[in-house]
This record gives structure tokens, C-alpha cells and sequence, in this order.
């Protein structure tokens, strides 16, 4: 049994290296909920991925770290827990905050392979000695300026360039991109930018050979999706429609999408994402692990999660530099020239923090400890 003796959390503040820009808009830079857990002279890391807004999700760094220190840190400490695995069940009268009780699990899965001294990766499952690795690009100012991005991506190696869209920055720029790399992996995003009116818009997109239309429709649907599923040839991939396996059951057997894009944040935790990675692959759809422009921690985290046999398609786990100037872990993550990771073989994550930088770019802090165990 694992008893925690101490949770700290840390907002850390991060400049990205490069704005990101989504139909939601740009970012330049994030605000990062880090959770430490001490436990048996060891600490694990966990991430949380809400953003500074609720426009992905309703959840936002501010509202993670009010639950995570007067509901979930509480309970957790509390507790004598066997592992990872044991977290939704003690998390689970806290209703939905699910990025909160992710960075919070995903820590006490570190915190259990370190104890087990095995790699995260094996503890969850894992089988995959290396990852196929893709990129996510935001949308840029002009064209040229996406042309030059997508270059050094595909010089790079990645195995699938992921455009992100919205109305007016859609067909037109898919058509040049083809025209450029007929042949390249290519799938787009919408983060529910368009609406079923845009269906013939949609339709066209047919020609260019994506490999999927992620989250085209409203960000809690199935039914509309199914419904614009039947009208095109081109895969949809659902994201933030996936919140459990629940959902992921009832988009399968509504025939709303051919791929499930699994983002360990969304879904609440490792223990949930494996779950809908089962039931996927039970059913022949294939999966891969979204990025939430995480940290070199929430990063190592997507790596592990991504070695499990499941997760055959390249997913948006790129190196720490597209990102970052330094990251808070080391090594940083790097990517092959043949496009892949190699997965961690050292116990618990296979990275160290820097703890010193992660000091540095602490701008809130909080630490609650355990009370005093009477030993019967």
C-alpha cells in the first residue's frame, strides 16, 4: 500500500517558443498546474493540461488547482492507495474536473513504477519499444509562412503533418499544401470550427486524401458527427467528445467517427485512457495520443502512454524544442529522423526535472501534508 506524505502543487509560467494558433486563437505562452507527490523518500510528477481559458474544455489552470487542493490532494493524502489504478474510485464524488484529477493519478502512476522500479510505460501496459511521432501546426499569418513550417517538419521526419483550420483557412490552404507533398500523411483539425451547414465545404475536402478530420462539429456531439461521417469519405476523429470509455462505446456503435484521438488530460487520468484504448482496440479503431502544448512532465507522460499497443498511428508527442527554449525535464524529448521516440526503459517516467529551472518559473505554490498515521 502507498501512503503519500506530502502534495505540492506549482503554477509555473512557460513562453513558448513559437505563438500557437487555433480557431480558438494564439497563444504565446502557458500557465502549467505541476503536482509533486513525496512519498517513501521518492517524488513523482504529474501535469495538468488545462489551459488559461475555458475554451477546450470548461476546466482552466485556476479552477484545477481549486479542486486539486480542497478535494482531490485532501482525499489523496488521506488515503492508503495500491497504486494508480486506485484514484478514480477515491476521486469519484468529485463530479467532471477531470484534467485536475489527471495531474494528480498520473503522478501516483509515477510515483507506483517507481516503487515497482519498472518503466511507467510497462506499468500501464505498454509493449512498443518506439512511438510514430506527427506534428500539430498552427495556423499562421500568410501561407508562405505555413509552407516554410511544414518543410522543416516533414526535413524533420515526422510521420504526419496536422494542420489545424477554420472557416477561410481550409480548402484553399489544403489544396496548396497537397499540390507541395501529394504524398505526405496529412490530417487536419477543427477544434468544432464548423457546423453542418458547412457540409459540402466538409465534403470537398475529400479530394486532398486526409487521413482525418478531427473534431469537425460542436465539442459534445455524436449524433452530428454520425450524421456527417455518412456524407464523406474522409475518416472523422473525435477529441474533445471523448471524455470516457462510455463515450468512446457510444461513438463506435453510432458510427460517429473511424479514430479516437485519446488525450490522457481529457479523460481524467491513465486509468480512463486505457480503459477507452481497450475498448477501441477491442473494436478495430485505431487510436492515437493529442497534445495539450504539455510540459517535457505531461510530455513523458503522453510517451508512455502512446507504447501501448494500440496507438498505431502517428499522435502529436513531438520534441521538447518545438516548443520550448529549455524544458523542464532532461533529457529533453527528441525525435528520430525516422519520425519516433524512444520509449523510457528506466523506472517511473525515464526523466529527470530540472528542478532548479522548474524553481525559477514558479510563480504560485502550494504544499499540503499528510497528518500524523496512528500505527495500530
Amino acid at each position: 500500500m502507498i501512503s503519500i506524505d506530502a502534495i505540492h502543487l506549482r503554477e509555473i509560467q512557460m513562453p513558448l517558443a513559437h505563438p500557437f494558433e487555433t480557431s480558438f486563437g494564439r497563444t504565446t505562452g502557458r500557465r502549467i498546474l505541476l503536482v509533486e507527490l513525496e512519498a517513501d523518500g521518492l517524488s513523482a510528477w504529474g501535469e495538468c493540461v488545462a489551459g488559461e481559458h475555458p475554451y477546450y474544455s470548461a476546466e482552466t489552470i485556476d479552477t484545477a488547482w481549486l479542486i486539486a487542493e480542497t478535494e482531490l490532494a485532501p482525499k489523496l493524502l488521506e488515503a492508503e492507495i495500491e497504486g494508480g489504478g486506485s484514484c478514480p474510485k477515491l476521486f469519484k464524488q468529485v463530479r467532471g474536473n477531470r484534467m485536475a484529477k489527471a495531474a494528480i493519478e498520473n503522478a501516483v502512476w509515477d510515483l507506483e513504477a517507481q516503487i515497482e522500479r519498472v518503466p511507467l510505460a510497462r506499468l500501464l501496459g505498454g509493449t512498443r519499444k518506439t512511438i510514430p511521432c506527427g506534428v500539430s501546426i498552427g495556423i499562421q499569418d500568410t501561407p508562405e509562412m505555413l509552407m516554410e513550417k511544414i518543410a522543416t517538419e516533414v526535413e524533420a521526419g515526422y510521420q504526419r503533418i496536422k494542420l489545424k483550420c477554420k472557416p477561410g483557412w481550409d480548402a484553399k490552404i489544403f489544396e496548396i499544401v497537397r499540390a507541395r507533398w501529394p504524398d505526405i500523411r496529412l490530417s487536419c483539425d477543427a477544434n468544432s470550427a464548423y457546423r453542418l451547414k458547412d457540409v459540402e465545404n466538409i465534403a470537398s475536402w475529400d479530394r486532398f486524401n486526409l487521413m482525418m478530420i478531427e473534431q469537425p462539429l460542436w465539442h459534445d456531439d455524436f449524433y452530428f458527427h454520425s450524421m456527417l461521417q455518412k456524407q464523406i469519405n474522409t475518416a472523422i476523429c473525435l477529441d474533445e467528445s471523448i471524455r470516457n470509455r462510455r463515450d468512446a462505446l457510444a461513438a463506435i456503435d453510432m458510427e460517429s467517427c473511424k479514430i479516437i484521438n485519446i488525450k490522457v488530460g481529457r479523460v481524467g487520468g491513465f486509468s480512463e485512457a486505457i480503459a477507452v484504448h481497450n475498448v477501441a482496440t477491442e473494436r478495430g479503431v485505431p487510436v492515437w495520443c493529442g497534445g495539450m502544448l504539455e510540459s517535457g512532465i505531461g510530455r513523458s507522460h503522453n510517451i508512455a502512454l502512446s507504447s501501448l499497443e494500440g496507438f498505431s498511428l502517428p499522435g502529436d508527442v513531438s520534441a521538447s524544442k518545438r516548443y520550448w527554449a529549455e524544458d523542464i525535464i532532461e533529457p529533453e524529448v527528441t525525435v528520430s529522423k525516422q519520425g519516433e521516440i524512444t520509449v523510457p526503459t528506466t523506472p517511473g517516467r525515464g526523466f529527470a526535472v530540472k528542478k532548479d529551472l522548474i524553481e525559477r518559473l514558479t510563480v504560485r505554490r502550494q504544499t499540503l501534508r499528510a497528518q500524523a498515521r496512528v500505527v495500530a
